[in-house]
């Protein structure tokens, strides 16, 4: 009778570690492929980011492994210039506080592809840190020069909207801001925080990757990607319809960037 009894506990225990391989081998296939929100996308930007990032970065002073805030403080108010551009005409745009919450299943959107490859070398050599599958080779923006105050404010505005991104992350942010200065005719860094319903602190300080990747897009006057950049937002922090529903350019780390559709 004992030895019955043996043989059907092992028989048991024989079949239960069949069923526990099994689950992990499925669990370990979902894993593996399951994206969360832009990771395609982000997996993707390894290739796209330029080859001489860190002679940029070098060049610029940035010490990497700079993530401690710097307090600072507000800098008299003085007067940002704004240098006309070709392109930037004043256009009503819509306001990002009709964005909304919904469930997950917003479809995100894709870039558009050209008609001819994208020439990476191209936007590399021209500057740009990310290259893109749909740059815009009219892209232009015209040469803003910041105040002391406005300076003090867009690097904490870049630590507190992408401080995670390091130097790229500030850089895309700090060319939203030139852009919608540009484009839409914000004389100041506390206008488009306002305005375009930007929401990242500006009290908890900034870094010194903040302040040089501010330096290499307005100072120098380089860009992040060869293309208006208008809006942007975390999938994984809010759902939003409005933002899926403009013109998608990219995404870096889990942040979608994007423009609006014409003017």
């Amino acid at each position: 009778m004992r030895n019955f009894f043996d043989k059907k506990i092992n028989k048991v225990l024989s079949v239960a570690l069949i069923l526990v391989s099994i689950l992990v081998v499925i669990q370990t296939a979902f894993a593996s492929g399951t994206l969360k929100a832009g990771e395609n996308e982000q997996t993707a930007l390894a290739s796209n980011i330029n080859p001489k990032i860190d002679e940029i970065v070098a060049g610029e002073g940035i010490v990497l492994t700079t993530t401690e805030p710097v307090s600072t403080t507000e800098k008299p108010t003085q007067t940002t210039t704004v240098a006309p551009s070709t392109k930037a005409t004043k256009a009503t745009k819509p306001s990002t506080a009709q964005a909304t919450t919904q469930a997950a299943t917003i479809p995100f959107a894709t870039a558009i592809p050209p008609q001819t490859p994208a020439d990476y070398n191209a936007q590399w050599n021209a500057g740009y840190l990310v290259a893109i599958d749909n740059p815009d080779t009219t892209y232009e923006c015209g040469q803003v020069t910041l105040c002391d105050a406005d300076r003090d404010l867009l690097e904490r505005l870049c630590m507190g909207e992408f401080g995670s991104g390091g130097f790229v992350g500030a850089a895309l942010i700090a060319q939203a801001v030139k852009d919608a200065m540009c484009f839409d005719g914000y004389t100041s860094v506390q206008a488009v925080i306002d305005d375009c319903h930007y929401t990242g602190r500006t009290d908890i300080g900034t870094n010194e990757t903040c302040k040089q990747a501010v330096r290499y897009i307005f100072d120098e006057n380089h860009d992040a990607v060869q293309h208006r950049i208008m809006y942007m937002y975390n999938p994984n922090l809010v759902h939003s319809a409005f933002h899926e529903s403009q013109n998608y350019i990219l995404t870096y780390q889990d942040v979608r960037f994007f423009d609006r559709w014409g003017y």
